[in-house]
């Protein structure tokens, strides 16, 4: 038995897919733009790519939890996928940037999701209790990383 909890968000950006991509993948500016993470470590030298990682720490609903993250597949300016795993759980996230029609303006969208292949009845039974609660804290927590990277790439096209 397999257990998968998804969750997809999205959100216009008054600015054009350029400077939001620019926000996304800025690891060194992450932790002031982004306001639920409180430290974050690149692990790997380079530029934002297929195999660059991360060590990043978050605080969500009142408590701080830290992840190592990898890039697993990227489309400069388009798309970006990222993965983490905890015990026997897998996390992703696709970010897609979508250029609108009208100018200098970006449709972001955050897909996440959590994968437990084999989980133990422990995971089922919680899953069962506080899974509808956790996907709607987890929303709630996509919206706020969107309008924070909205915030960011805003002021960037400014400038």
């Amino acid at each position: 038995m397999s257990a998968k909890h998804e969750v997809r968000v999205e959100r216009r950006v008054e600015a054009p897919a350029g400077a939001v991509w620019k926000v996304v993948t800025d690891l060194d500016h992450a932790q002031e733009r982004l306001s639920q993470v409180t430290d974050l470590h690149v692990i790997t030298p380079g530029p934002y790519a297929i195999g660059t990682g991360w060590r990043e720490t978050r605080r969500m609903m009142g408590a701080s939890d830290t992840q190592e993250i990898w890039v697993v597949d990227n489309d400069p300016e388009r798309r970006t996928e990222t993965e983490a795993r905890s015990g026997n759980t897998t996390y992703r996230t696709v970010l897609t940037l979508e250029p609108l029609a009208e100018a200098d303006a970006t449709l972001l969208t955050v897909h996440f999701s959590a994968s437990t292949p084999d989980p133990r009845a422990l995971q089922r039974l919680a899953l069962r209790v506080v899974g509808p609660l956790g996907l709607k804290l987890t929303e709630k927590a996509l919206r706020t990383e969107l309008d924070d990277i909205a915030a960011a790439a805003q002021e960037l096209h400014a400038r």
